[in-house]
């Protein structure tokens, strides 16, 4: 009888299923697309060593400059933007906007724009265009030049959107669906304005910025970020191993595992953020070794060579009165030292006795494979080599903490951004005043993320993990710093466009390695070569890369020097395969386009994306000019 009443669509729903329904509320597609952000730092394990911010044992083909074609390292990223995000992102700004809701579509478009942005940096060229079509079995490829173009209309559009009176009820939806802001259109505005920012940030190097782009930068830029309120950060609920799922806790944190000791702080890291970047010996390439302590007569194994006399972010005269400010404390924060493994400084008494044996804290950086460094042995990015969970780190430290959020842009990013601007308009004192707003905002941002651990009295017993720095003694030395010769104390005669460069990397380092391996591609790694751009013969051989000396004006980031510069620490070669030349970019995902794709990526120029060196295929950016059609 019941069946008699009723037909076999509504009974049965025969051609439905309920785990893959026709018609999902639009905001409940948000906080899955948001926590996809996690894959950026999955994909910080390569960009990380391409930047030279870690050194690992793990990764080591990027680390050495050299993709592996035939596996998916380093494509996280394109798996989130083509199928996490992927058409759940489409569903939901379509969906958003035809019922009116306009916040929420504006967010959609904003998360667009920033996602491609990212990903058109990694990867250069991409299928954008016919990404999404149905039934479609390959997809053509779109150049990045368009793409950028792309990338800013639709953070364009977000501004549109977000602008609009939006009378939807959400209730509480929105707010707990968007862990950004929570539903906060205004930040949302401010976030889709630095995605031009950054978008436009990365073609300082171009010829026409000055005339096309640096103006747009400028305006976008006061309508972005302009504190560390507005940093655009991605919620986590942390928990460890009472999280309900794993995925939960931030991937960086202690419970999880993912910065084991098979990453490190680099050696370049060290140097810079501690002001020992060595000196070296043109006609050999070696550091020229330092002279014995002229009191002890004895050689320093912290400090084993003379020191560039042009240090940038910070220099060694610690703890020595008359030279305050002459400490970054920064470095307490981003990399891991063995020192005071047990937390006892936190508890000296006596806060001048205390801030010195902070400032006397060392620091070690590995190689580009391994924890063995020029000086001795990296740490951890906890501060031991070894990883023991929460039997010895607790809930980790800093941004490596379990419930630590991931962080996708800063304020500080910004005013770096504007400040290589005006360097660029030649307007040095707008520059100026812009990398000192932008060193204060991050050092404010690394001092919001501290969390000191506690001395329990055990050698051996527990050790909760934390920092090793509270954040009133950061505040002092970040004071003492700001105010001192390296940011406040700078004078406009010796203040270049390494100081805006390089504090802009500290200040990325290392959730921001993406964009900081930007910024070393669109100044093609400071390679020496004559013309617009380098190349085989023209910056590199098979076997050595022609690297610019510390001393040359117009190299960016002093101390930097690629693997076969030929300068100590630095000896080697390349893979075969790179014909001398660096990474440019990160191969599209492997079990995407290598198994299916393959007509697209052949048809791909200046280099086919099918060749063994694709990977060292200059993307459209890092050219002053056009992109050529051929090498």
């Amino acid at each position: 009888m019941a069946l008699s009443t009723t037909g076999c669509d509504s009974f049965l729903d025969c051609n439905k299923s309920i785990d893959s329904p026709d018609y999902i509320e639009a905001y409940l597609y948000l906080p899955g697309i948001l926590s996809t952000y996690s894959g950026i730092y999955y994909d910080v394990r390569v960009t990380a060593p391409l930047s030279q911010m870690m050194g690992t044992s793990s990764y080591t083909s990027f680390a050495s400059n050299y993709y592996v074609p035939s596996n998916d390292d380093g494509a996280v990223m394109w798996r989130n933007v083509y199928w996490e995000q992927g058409m759940n992102l489409e569903n939901m700004i379509k969906e958003a906007k035809d019922d009116k809701q306009w916040t929420l579509t504006g967010i959609g478009y904003a998360i667009k724009a920033f996602s491609w942005d990212l990903l058109t940096k990694y990867h250069g060229e991409l299928p954008m265009k016919e990404a999404f079509e149905e039934g479609r079995l390959s997809f053509d490829y779109d150049y990045q030049k368009d793409i950028y173009t792309q990338v800013r209309a639709w953070a364009d559009t977000a501004i549109v959107y977000l602008s609009k009176e939006d009378n939807s009820d959400y209730g509480s939806k929105l707010k707990n669906g968007d862990l950004i802001f929570e539903g906060d259109a205004d930040k949302w505005i401010k976030f889709a304005h630095g995605i031009i920012v950054c978008n436009l940030a990365s073609l300082t190097n171009k010829k026409n910025f000055k005339s096309e782009y640096a103006q747009q930068l400028l305006d976008h830029a006061e309508l972005a970020l302009q504190n560390n309120d507005d940093n655009v950060t991605v919620k986590t609920l942390g928990g460890g191993k009472n999280a309900q799922f794993t995925s939960y806790n931030n991937f960086w944190g202690s419970y999880r595992g993912n910065l084991s000791y098979s990453y490190f702080p680099s050696d370049y890291a060290v140097q810079i953020m501690t002001g020992t970047v060595p000196e070296y010996d043109k006609a050999t390439g070696d550091k020229v070794d330092s002279d014995p302590d002229p009191v002890t007569g004895e050689e320093s194994k912290y400090r084993p060579w003379d020191l560039n006399p042009n240090q940038i972010i910070c220099d060694t005269l610690t703890s020595v009165e008359g030279y305050e400010g002459h400490f970054d404390p920064r470095v307490l924060a981003k990399l891991g030292t063995y020192d005071d493994h047990d937390y006892r400084f936190l508890n000296i008494k006596d806060e001048a006795e205390r801030l010195d044996s902070i400032e006397k804290m060392r620091f070690y950086g590995s190689g580009f494979t391994s924890a063995t460094g020029p000086i001795g042995t990296a740490t951890s990015f906890y501060g031991r080599s070894y990883i023991s969970k929460t039997a010895y780190e607790g809930t980790g430290r800093w941004i490596y903490r379990d419930d630590a959020p991931y962080i996708l842009m800063t304020a500080a990013e910004i005013k770096f951004d504007v400040a290589e601007t005006y360097w660029k308009l030649e307007q040095k004192v707008n520059a100026f005043n812009a990398w000192k707003e932008g060193v204060s905002l991050d050092e404010e941002f690394t001092r919001s993320y501290l969390q000191p651990g506690n001395y329990d009295g055990s050698t051996y017993g527990s050790r909760p993990g934390g920092d090793k720095i509270n954040k009133d003694d950061f505040k002092t030395l970040a004071d003492s710093y700001l105010a001192g010769p390296y940011v406040g104390g700078m004078t406009l005669d010796k203040f270049t466009l390494s100081h805006i460069m390089m504090q802009k990397w500290i200040a990325l380092y290392p959730w921001g390695a993406h964009e900081a391996w930007v910024d070393m591609r669109k100044y093609q790694y400071d390679i020496k070569h004559t013309g617009d751009y380098p190349g085989y013969g023209n910056g590199w051989t098979e076997t050595t890369i022609d690297q610019k000396w510390d001393d040359d004006e117009t190299k960016v980031y002093k101390g930097f020097y690629l693997y076969p510069a030929q300068v100590e620490n630095r000896r080697g070669q390349y893979n075969i395969n790179n014909a001398g030349s660096p990474c440019f970019r990160i191969r599209p995902r492997y079990n995407s386009e290598y198994m299916w794709n393959i007509p697209a990526l052949e048809s791909l120029k200046p280099i086919a994306g099918t060749a063994d060196n694709y990977h060292c295929s200059m993307p459209w950016f890092s050219y002053p000019g056009d992109q050529p059609e051929s090498l």
